[in-house]
């Protein structure tokens, strides 16, 4: 029995650009989420901005970047729905290690902050993966409506 996967029905900048497509939409999810743990605006903080429009722009910057990321490497993806669901969590727990476990905290200066793990870093991880489940989803109805 053979798998498909994606990449035999869609160019790669198509897959880059439903990934693209994918990501906005996950990130439109995740930024309520943030807004309402009133996170955003550390987000802009990474800019040097405490506000949260800003937070909220930057923020989805950044998961239009993942989510097109993601579609570079869907290609790997059996076809199934359950494949793109659990890859895009996956994917969302990585970027959560990353992002907010490494690259934040450095680029705030919270150093100590490195790889430390508590409350916010545990509700970070569920909307994290929440994003990816998401994404994961929107890039597969995406793709099977072009098909």
């Amino acid at each position: 029995m053979t798998t498909k996967t994606i990449s035999t029905h869609l160019p790669i900048t198509r897959s880059i650009v439903l990934g693209i497509i994918g990501g906005l939409i996950g990130g439109v999810v995740f930024g309520i989420m943030m807004a309402m743990q009133n996170m955003l605006p550390m987000v802009g903080m990474l800019i040097g901005q405490e506000s949260p429009i800003v937070g909220f722009i930057i923020h989805m910057v950044i998961s239009a970047f993942i989510g097109g990321s993601f579609g570079i490497l869907s290609s790997r993806l059996p076809s199934s729905w359950a494949a793109f669901l659990i890859g895009g969590g996956v994917y969302g727990v990585i970027w959560w290690v990353l992002g907010a476990l490494i690259l934040m905290p450095v680029m705030l200066g919270m150093n100590e902050m490195v790889l430390q793990i508590g409350d916010m870093q545990i509700m970070s991880l569920v909307g994290h993966i929440i994003f990816g489940v998401v994404m994961g989803g929107a890039f597969k109805a995406a793709a099977e409506r072009m098909s």
